[in-house]
């Protein structure tokens, strides 16, 4: 009985855990190569889901020195460049982080890209294409996806087929996951402590009462 009042109580606590999932292409390489994502490219990336509100991803990009990413539209679809779109926009303000990693030996800034405030719902084994365009820094300069040959299929807008790109998709499901400031669909409002406490002490108050009884 001990072992089911205290289980019980865990799957109380445990309701308001959201279930967070990263999807991994790898690591940022930096000193291989790298496309273009401004000036009208496009660079479509595969990944597969599991099945939770994608809300939002990392990339690896090269910048020339001194420029910063200050905006990037963003899709994702059925198909590399189209087909269904479930969701898009551009992530600008802060929806977006460009962090500096490193310089490599042909002069160009390494750096880590995040964006956040994506609210897309997705089902579980479905393939997906991550889109990414118009990338834009303040001197007009071009910004490029950095390759790193990891396990997903790729594709360049005007040259069809390439080695894959470096990006982490983040996906979150369940009470607490929170995109564009709004709860993730597949969850309602987030459970405050109190209502948690009260779940918790009702049940412990049924199973003393039913102990009772069996004691008769």
């Amino acid at each position: 009985m001990k072992f089911l009042i205290a289980a019980l109580a865990i799957l109380s606590l445990a309701l308001a855990i959201p279930v967070v999932a990263d999807i991994n292409n790898g690591n940022i390489n930096g000193t291989t190569d790298a496309w273009t994502i401004n000036f009208g490219f496009v660079v479509s990336d595969s990944f597969k889901s599991d099945g939770i509100t994608l809300t939002g991803f990392m990339i690896g990009v090269w910048l020339f020195p001194g420029d910063t990413l200050t905006s990037l539209d963003w899709s994702i679809s059925s198909a590399e460049f189209g087909g269904t779109i479930f969701g898009s926009g551009t992530a600008s303000g802060a929806r977006i982080t460009d962090t500096y990693i490193s310089s490599n030996q042909y002069g160009y800034n390494i750096d880590r890209v995040t964006i956040t405030g994506m609210n897309v719902p997705e089902v579980a084994g479905t393939t997906y294409w991550l889109n990414l365009a118009n990338a834009s820094v303040a001197s007009g300069d071009p910004a490029y996806w950095d390759e790193n040959s990891g396990p997903a299929s790729a594709s360049e807008s005007a040259l069809g087929t390439i080695p894959s790109e470096a990006y982490t998709i983040n996906a979150c499901g369940g009470c607490g996951c929170f995109a564009g400031g709004k709860p993730a669909p597949d969850c309602g409002d987030t459970p405050e402590p109190n209502s948690i406490l009260l779940f918790g002490s009702g049940t412990l108050g049924l199973l003393t009462m039913l102990r009772r009884k069996l004691t008769l």
